[in-house]
């Protein structure tokens, strides 16, 4: 019954599938990433996301990489010892100054994409002015598949 109720539908999903596969306008795909871009949420959430990508990079291990550049046995010392346990050694108030300088990069790049989303409509139409152009360029060319002379 389910194998006769597929083989019934299987025109109707053959039908389907060329509305599906049509390319998107780059317009819309340009105002959807206009609206990614203009979104608050967006912004938040690539603070986020700097966020935990530092916390995941200061709590890489290298204790045992740094015994075996020093020439000596790894301890077990070593093997909990981290990024941000090296970066404190030399500066306790280390990661209070890189979080200070997250806060102060993140309304510039929060600016950055208001600026990005700004430009984006030239930007498309200006990749598909050179798209065209390159089509224009390349459509005398002989085809690879030409036989030889």
């Amino acid at each position: 019954m389910r194998v006769m109720l597929l083989l019934a539908a299987a025109p109707l999903l053959a039908a389907a599938v060329p509305t599906f596969a049509q390319p998107t306008p780059a317009e819309d795909v340009g105002s959807e990433i206009q609206r990614v871009l203009d979104d608050p949420l967006t912004g938040r959430t690539m603070t986020e996301s700097i966020d935990a990508m530092t916390d995941a990079l200061l709590n890489i291990p290298v204790g045992e990489l740094k015994a075996i550049a020093d020439g000596r046995p790894v301890t077990d010392a070593d093997k909990k010892l981290t990024v941000r346990d090296l970066a404190r050694r030399d500066d306790p108030q280390f990661e209070a100054k890189l979080r200070g300088k997250l806060a102060e990069t993140l309304p510039k790049v929060r600016q950055s994409m208001k600026s990005l989303a700004a430009a984006l409509p030239a930007l498309v139409k200006s990749f598909e002015e050179a798209g065209e152009a390159i089509e224009r360029a390349t459509a005398n060319l002989p085809s690879p598949t030409y036989p030889r002379r």
